[in-house]
């Protein structure tokens, strides 16, 4: 998968090199290409805000900027896969799909990230200040695809730790991130309920016990203890998550 990430932080981006998603773009199973937002800006000052039309508090991002850098990178994907912007293409590419992270969007979720994770070509659009310019919203919804998406019900300082959030949830979900991939099926959120409690060396600590079931060796209790767990803590937690009652 090849992700482009604009933003003017590109900093915020070097933990990409660390743990799974490091080892992953080592191997190429990930190619992340990070590009500063001010660079795509033309004047001395590298300027990508102004104020908003119409008033009101803030700063609100520029089109022009960032107009000048998604087109370079569309290009970029088009001149390395041809054929990738059209409507039905023969070698069944897809055009990039353009995220911005905004509290206006839909929700992410697991599902969702799962659904990301089958995509070729992500391209997340960090917005700043108030936002970016509603024009390069609709500029590149009408002629490619363009989400928005939210972390949830509160507003960040600008995009970059949503996308990040985003980047680590999809990309572990790419075939040989992880190196168990059955670990993968058994966590939060991957059929509705949260996961179990986990445990691990020593037997005792602190006065605290390892419940018993797990060290008894008899796996079919152990799985009828985890199940129970977990549907015990989405109870508890997250009730909204479980199917309602007969």
């Amino acid at each position: 998968m090849r992700i482009d990430i604009v933003t003017i932080f590109p900093g915020y981006f070097d933990t990409l090199e660390l743990s799974l998603l490091g080892k992953a773009k080592d191997r190429g199973l990930l190619d992340v290409r990070v590009h500063d937002l001010r660079g795509f800006a033309h004047d001395r000052h590298r300027t990508v805000d102004d104020t908003p039309t119409g008033g009101g508090a803030g700063m609100v991002m520029k089109p022009e900027p960032w107009g000048a850098a998604l087109d370079a990178i569309l290009l970029s994907a088009q001149e390395a896969e041809p054929g990738v912007f059209d409507a039905e293409p023969d070698n069944g590419s897809q055009a990039p799909l353009i995220i911005f992270p905004s509290p206006a969007g839909e929700v992410f979720s697991q599902s969702m990230a799962r659904e990301l994770a089958a995509e070729r070509h992500l391209v997340f659009g960090c917005g700043r200040y108030e936002g970016i310019d509603q024009r390069v919203v609709d500029e590149y919804s009408a002629g490619g695809r363009v989400r928005l998406i939210s972390l949830g019900d509160y507003v960040l300082n600008g995009g970059e730790v949503a996308t990040l959030a985003m980047i680590e949830a999809i990309g572990r979900l790419l075939p040989g991130v992880v190196g168990n991939p059955e670990s993968l099926v058994e966590e939060s959120h991957e059929d509705g309920l949260l996961e179990y409690p986990s445990f691990t060396k020593p037997a005792t600590w602190r006065g605290r016990d390892v419940p018993p079931v797990l060290l008894s060796g008899n796996h079919a209790a152990i799985a009828a203890w985890r199940q129970q767990q977990r549907i015990d803590r989405t109870r508890a937690v997250r009730p909204e998550l479980l199917p309602p009652e007969d």
